[in-house]
């Protein structure tokens, strides 16, 4: 028989055991769910915009060539500098020319003088021959040659206004209003013997044309958007464009889609379209590729989610979403364009969703959360924070 002093420690000893098992039955202690930053999705109508690149062209350019041939003498403008429409930009030697529009002078009065030799027989034919001192064949003979004396003088006059014209084309002058390019040929050189010699270029770059192209299949996608309602495409000539330099900065001056093609080009399976971008400082030229945002109309009940709420994997786009119980949902959404730092969500969400937008990285599908109002962090060097969603 055991002593009552031995009973106590054994006592304990055997509490403690079935302490330990107990804890042991419980397992380890459960996580607490993740905090996330949650918006509230609210449908709203949002421009319908499309991000492009195209490439700049002149508004006007036109070839300035010798009409006829000569000698060039003299370039009469700075290569690169805006001219004038009718400002002289080369001399050809009108020497030629001078000569040839006085020889012509010279056969329109030989002309003259004939028809009025021709005109003075004629009168006299006529006195004549109704008293019977001439035949009516040298009647007819006198009236043809005074007919074709007057003849001669119309082509020698026309002639005259020939030689006149060609000789005005030694003075060769811009077309337009534009800034003149590099002169092509230099001075001393024949030019217009055979065919019009191009002697520089003059570009119209106030304003701009932007060239672009659109695939057949967005273009389907915005027709059938706007025939459910979901889009209102914008008339052509109330469409904007505004570009984006190649350095980022955006241009100041909004353009206006002026020009779209009602065919398909095969070679690239897209449709051509134009804007047309004021330049009155002339910062732009042409041959410029820039970036542009095409504004084709409005869309209609979309979503704006902040671009850190929208995940990728190989399905497609998708965005967490707080349920009525507390659990975190995945929903596949359509977000083929951005607004601003947000995405703009056409499908997959509907009004009064909670999407996570911070914390997205603690969450896990069908996993309980914590949900708050989310803050947008404020940018950097600012004092105050921006107002939240």
């Amino acid at each position: 028989m055991k002593s009552p002093s031995l009973r106590a420690p054994a006592l304990c000893l055997g509490l403690l055991a079935l302490t330990a098992c107990g804890k042991k039955e419980q397992g380890p202690p459960q996580m607490p769910p993740p905090q996330v930053g949650v918006i509230t999705a609210q449908p709203q109508n949002e421009p319908l915009t499309k991000d492009l690149v195209g490439r700049l062209s002149a508004f006007r350019s036109a070839d300035v060539r010798a009409r006829v041939a000569g000698v060039l003498l003299k370039r009469d403008y700075v290569e690169g500098s805006d001219v004038k429409k009718g400002q002289p930009l080369f001399q050809i030697d009108p020497a030629p020319l001078k000569a040839a529009l006085a020889a012509a002078d010279a056969s329109l009065a030989q002309a003259q003088a004939t028809y009025t030799n021709a005109k003075v027989n004629a009168q006299r034919s006529r006195e004549l021959a109704p008293k019977g001192y001439i035949s009516k064949s040298d009647l007819d003979n006198a009236l043809a040659s005074e007919r074709t004396a007057a003849a001669a003088v119309q082509a020698a006059r026309a002639n005259v206004q020939s030689a006149r014209i060609n000789l005005g084309y030694a003075n060769v002058t811009s077309p337009i209003d534009g800034r003149a390019g590099q002169q092509q040929v230099t001075e001393g050189a024949l030019v217009g013997s055979g065919s019009a010699t191009l002697l520089t270029t003059v570009d119209q770059i106030d304003p701009l044309y932007v060239n672009f192209t659109m695939s057949v299949a967005d273009m389907e996608q915005l027709r059938q958007a706007q025939i459910s309602g979901g889009v209102t495409l914008a008339q052509p000539d109330q469409a904007s464009v505004r570009v984006t330099l190649p350095d980022g900065s955006a241009y100041a001056e909004p353009g206006t889609l002026d020009f779209t093609s009602a065919t398909v080009d095969p070679s690239t399976g897209a449709m051509n379209l134009r804007a047309k971008i004021p330049n009155p400082k002339h910062s732009l030229l042409p041959g410029m590729y820039v970036t542009l945002q095409a504004k084709l109309g409005e869309q209609h009940k979309v979503f704006l989610i902040p671009q850190q709420a929208v995940l990728r994997d190989t399905v497609g786009a998708y965005v967490f979403v707080v349920g009525a119980d507390g659990k975190t949902k995945r929903h596949d959404v359509a977000a083929a364009s951005m607004s601003g730092g947000n995405w703009v969500i056409t499908s997959g969400l509907a009004a009064g969703d909670q999407v996570v937008v911070s914390g997205v990285q603690n969450v896990r599908e069908d996993a309980p959360a914590k949900a708050s109002p989310w803050q947008p962090q404020p940018a950097a060097g600012s004092s105050t924070p921006a107002a939240g969603k």
